[in-house]
């Protein structure tokens, strides 16, 4: 599918995820606000639409690169998925890389005073994200599986709750979410160790990196994918 300047960001990853490093590279945030049209985006971002459009529809046929088509995916299945994967991973990570930034503050705190920052935005996310991932598995996921089970005849109506309301709530976590990690990168220099950063402080930025790039796949499957695919779902079984 080509992709056009009237072409809607956060669809076009859906479609395909590798045009997500195309987006990233250019500073084009695919996950938050990912419902803008390209040619607005580049206008907004200062950047090349032509160049950007070349680049995007060049990595769509790297065969060289594939990608799973969650686009595809059963909501039931996607909803899964994204608790298996990424609460699980979220959950994991933050108990790894607390300490270590804990760590790093304590040996490199006087030199390089923007650690306590780094520290407070990690554990601000850290805490929100706890919060946020339980909601999910508590309230929205069993509502969207239970719409596929209506969808299928497998439930009733009288069982189902709206999504829409706690999309909402989601939505707006993911916001806060975005600017955080926003900070983060700014701070971190693209989490660049330092040149008299020890072991530990490159360890702990290569696992902070690896923690954006694992939130902002989880931040897309769900603003992208699951979300808008779910109120869809709900208009036509809730009638």
């Amino acid at each position: 599918m080509e992709i056009l300047k009237e072409s809607i960001v956060g669809e076009v990853v859906a479609n395909d995820y590798k045009t997500a490093s195309v987006f990233q590279e250019a500073g084009i945030d695919y996950c938050c606000k990912g419902n803008r049209k390209i040619e607005d985006v580049c206008t907004d971002e200062n950047v090349s639409i032509d160049t950007l459009l070349e680049k995007l529809n060049t990595v769509q046929t790297d065969e060289n690169t594939s990608d799973t088509d969650y686009n595809t995916w059963e909501l039931d299945r996607l909803a899964t998925h994204i608790q298996e994967r990424h609460h699980r991973y979220v959950e994991k990570a933050i108990t790894e890389i607390k300490p270590l930034i804990a760590k790093i503050v304590e040996v490199h705190g006087k030199s390089h005073p923007e650690l306590t920052e780094v520290q407070t935005i990690f554990n601000v996310m850290a805490g929100e994200l706890v919060v946020h991932m339980k909601k999910e598995e508590l309230i929205l996921f069993p509502n969207i599986k239970k719409l596929v089970k209506a969808k299928n005849g497998e439930t009733t109506q009288t069982a189902l709750k709206s999504v829409k309301s706690p999309i909402m709530m989601m939505v707006h976590d993911h916001d806060s979410q975005a600017e955080q990690s926003k900070k983060l990168i700014q701070i971190t220099h693209h989490f660049t160790t330092p040149e008299d950063g020890c072991n530990t402080y490159q360890v702990t930025y290569a696992k902070l990196h690896e923690f954006m790039e694992d939130l902002y796949m989880h931040l897309h499957l769900e603003n992208n994918i699951l979300f808008p695919k779910a109120e869809i779902l709900e208009s036509g079984v809730l009638v």
